[in-house]
């Protein structure tokens, strides 16, 4: 198996590391988009983040990988086996790299029913398609904006929806499709439709660098790395599992993180300010800032949570044309957050939005 570059040697990029990692704490945020110049280290991070990623108890033996310990999510076999009073065997497997190809058709993502076996035999037999493998792991769509509309349409529904459900003549099967999507493109090849744009959870635009200093760094580690793949990941391996546990311990903080009225207030004023279509944006922010709070081992989301996830959040989906803003800062981000929790008051300070969790005595911070 080839030796993947690390996640952690990774030179700049911050906004791009930054996206993945929070579809990795919480995978329901709804992907990444990745807008870059060639030769700008999308792809490496996609397949960084794949081999970077804490392994996941699985169903030993089922084709979909269904959770165990979600039964609600299972496929139609592992719920028809567990009807019939069979146990399933679990086992952890490591998260999967799925690598979606430009070509691929409807059937080949969704997978098929075999309607013969089905009309003659009276058997429900199913061939698995690319939604199938990627489940629990990652789904990598390079040159996303040269994909068939249809199919992009189809992927970003499976991936909000967690589901994937095929019928075909009264024949219907069901498996869980919950995966990290993340798209790549280069925007001098052509751009997504304004539809499908906003589809994806978060942008990112991402440039060359130019401080000479971190270029300098891209060369001589890219260097080692071709002379000596293993060797090099070994040397990163330190960092690499220290960052693996932080993602592991936020996927399981992440649910129990808080947040206030005030916070959604925060949101809603924001989007409203900046124009922004739909609702979409507003609960992508609250899920990605509740991933950034679960990241740093915090159980309620701050002002800063929101304004780097609207970061990520906002910039595909503001108006653009002469009349409209078509970029925003961090600062910007924040002045604005401020300006809304202004007008707000302390009407809202304490009143709680979220529903009470259950309490966790034990303490999760991020490994180091």
């Amino acid at each position: 198996m080839a030796v993947v570059y690390p996640f952690t040697a990774i030179v700049g990029q911050e906004r791009m590391r930054r996206a993945l990692l929070l579809n990795a704490v919480n995978p329901r945020i709804g992907g990444v988009l990745i807008r870059g110049e060639r030769g700008t280290a999308k792809s490496t991070a996609a397949r960084a983040l794949a081999a970077l990623l804490p392994e996941v108890r699985v169903v030993a033996d089922c084709r979909f990988a269904c959770d165990p310990d979600q039964p609600t999510t299972w496929c139609t076999e592992c719920r028809e086996r567990v009807a019939c009073g069979e146990e399933l065997p679990v086992e952890m497997r490591r998260t999967s790299f799925v690598d979606l190809p430009v070509s691929a058709t409807e059937d080949r993502v969704v997978g098929t029913l075999d309607i013969e076996a089905a009309i003659k035999r009276g058997e429900r037999r199913f061939e698995a398609g690319v939604l199938a493998a990627a489940n629990r792991g990652l789904l990598y769509i390079d040159e996303v904006n040269l994909l068939d509309d249809h199919v992009v349409d189809l992927l970003l529904d499976s991936a909000a929806l967690g589901m994937n459900i095929v019928e075909r003549e009264g024949i219907s099967f069901a498996h869980p499709a919950r995966y990290i999507l993340v798209g790549t493109m280069n925007p001098e090849e052509g751009d997504l439709r304004p539809q499908l744009l906003d589809r994806f959870a978060l942008s990112v635009d991402i440039r060359g660098i130019s401080e000479l200093a971190e270029r300098v760094a891209i060369i001589e580690r890219n260097l080692a790395f071709e002379a000596d793949g293993q060797g090099f990941r070994d040397h990163w391996l330190s960092q690499e599992g220290s960052l693996s546990q932080t993602i592991d311990a936020a996927r399981r903080l992440v649910d129990r993180v808080t947040y206030s009225k005030r916070n959604l207030l925060s949101i809603a004023a924001l989007t409203s300010s900046l124009q922004v279509d739909g609702h979409r944006a507003d609960l992508v922010i609250l899920k990605a800032a509740r991933a950034q709070a679960a990241f740093e081992a915090r159980t309620a989301i701050t002002d800063l949570d929101i304004a780097l996830a609207a970061e990520l959040a906002l910039p595909h989906r503001l108006r653009r044309g002469p009349f409209h803003q078509s970029e925003i800062t961090l600062d910007d981000l924040q002045a604005r957050i401020d300006q809304a929790q202004a007008q707000v008051g302390a009407a809202y300070e304490s009143e709680p939005a979220s529903e009470p969790q259950p309490a966790d005595k034990k303490k999760v911070s991020p490994a180091g």
